[in-house]
């Protein structure tokens, strides 16, 4: 029998046509291709599951002991991984647990500063390096660590030609839990830092106590901070030597205490009070006993939506520039500060402040300070702002992050120009 009578008696012996027999052989035909597309993505599938557990360090991949997709696996994807696994694990882990980061403060600004009518030394344009922090941060285990900040800055505006490097933060962290980390050494203490985070604007000015010398941001000592309730309150407790980080000294007789608590009643709405009370460093063994206890309180309200940011800070001084002083004396002034922002990229800010310096000894003076500004997020890490400062004492040299400003009478300082904020 033919090859040609074949066909039409098979089709007429199933009821099938021979078009009817093609149509059916193509359908098999994409049923089959159909598997094994479907049998190749799961080889694909599995050989990513086979790269992603190489990659990923052991703590994160438990299931690496078990390693069932290797077992079925092709035998290419297997060779790729383990060599992808010995170079993960080539790498000392110390590497692997180190982090590098740093932050730098630059402006290029005009001042123009009078005191009782004349100008100063400050006068000029001029790019200054306000901070450079170069920070290192290693971790021990899931409970110890440490940080080793460094700070660096150029005198500036004719003030001092010298290089001056500081260390900021030398500490040993250990975190026992959310609610109870203990830092040794040189670390953050309660207050400063605090505020800078709300406030939003460090790179264009320190915060008002910062700024005024009634406090600073990092002192040597024992450190004791966490949250707890969610995040509804947050805490921080400070014994220090009371020098801050610019200065150390071993012949302080007398520890100094700073404290703080905050909380979160809404979202977005902080709450805060604090305090600091002693010698801040100036009760040392050999010389004639101080005469005051320096104390301060601190107080802050907040509100730091996506959008709007207000915040308003207070603090009240006694005899912080008199511990070595028969005379006692008061201090105290308040802040607010604002920003708005008209993109996630755009924003303007401000801010007010308002000092009493020597309420007993010199009740006529005072201090204004405010600031303008416009930020813009270059990108991720780099912010750029245009600002206008202006500060004025009355009857009093008030020592300031910005120089002595004031006079006999009176003494202004104004200055404008661009800041900005790299961050890496």
């Amino acid at each position: 029998m033919s090859t040609a009578a074949s066909g039409p008696a098979f089709a007429q012996d199933t009821g099938e046509t021979s078009t009817q027999a093609e149509i059916r052989k193509l359908q098999e035909q994409l049923q089959a291709m159909q598997a094994r597309l479907q049998q190749l993505e799961e080889a694909q599938k599995q050989r990513d599951a086979v790269a992603a557990q190489a990659q990923a360090p052991a703590s994160e991949s438990p299931q690496l002991a078990t390693a069932s997709p290797v077992a079925t696996a092709p035998a290419a994807p297997m060779v790729a991984s383990a060599s992808q696994a010995r170079k993960s694990s080539d790498t000392p882990a110390w590497i692997r647990n180190t982090k590098i980061s740093g932050k730098a403060y630059l402006n290029l600004s005009s001042i123009n500063q009078k005191s009782d009518g004349l100008d100063t030394a400050q006068n000029g344009t001029q790019v200054d390096l306000k901070r450079f922090y170069l920070s290192v941060d290693h971790q021990f285990d899931k409970v110890f660590s440490a940080n080793l900040t460094t700070d660096v800055r150029y005198g500036s505006h004719g003030v001092s030609n010298d290089t001056l490097v500081y260390v900021k933060k030398a500490y040993l962290q250990a975190k026992l839990s959310p609610a109870f980390v203990v830092r040794v050494g040189a670390a953050d203490l309660p207050w400063v830092p605090f505020v800078e985070g709300i406030y939003g604007y460090r790179y264009v000015e320190n915060v008002m106590i910062d700024r005024t010398k009634y406090g600073t941001s990092s002192d040597y000592g024992v450190h004791i901070g966490g949250t707890f309730g969610n995040g509804l309150v947050s805490y921080a407790v400070s014994a220090i030597d009371g020098l801050g980080y610019k200065t150390r000294s071993r012949n302080s007789d007398t520890l100094d205490l700073s404290g703080r608590i905050s909380v979160e009643p809404v979202k977005n709405v902080v709450l805060a009070v604090g305090g600091y009370t002693g010698k801040l460093g100036k009760s040392v063994g050999g010389q004639p006993d101080t005469l005051h206890q320096a104390t301060r309180f601190d107080a802050l309200a907040a509100y730091t939506g996506s959008r709007i940011r207000l915040g308003a800070e207070y603090f009240e001084a006694h005899n912080w520039n008199n511990v070595t002083s028969t005379a006692a004396d008061k201090s105290s002034g308040w802040s607010v500060f604002g920003s708005y922002a008209f993109t996630p990229r755009i924003s303007a800010f401000g801010r007010y402040d308002w000092v009493n310096p020597n309420q007993y000894t010199n009740p006529a003076a005072k201090e204004n300070y405010f600031n303008a500004g416009l930020s813009y997020a270059v990108v991720d890490g780099v912010d750029l702002a245009l600002v206008y400062k202006r500060d004025a004492a009355d009857n009093a040299y008030v020592p300031t992050s910005n120089g002595v400003i004031g006079g006999v009478n009176h003494g202004t300082y104004d200055e404008f120009g661009i800041w900005s904020q790299i961050k890496f």
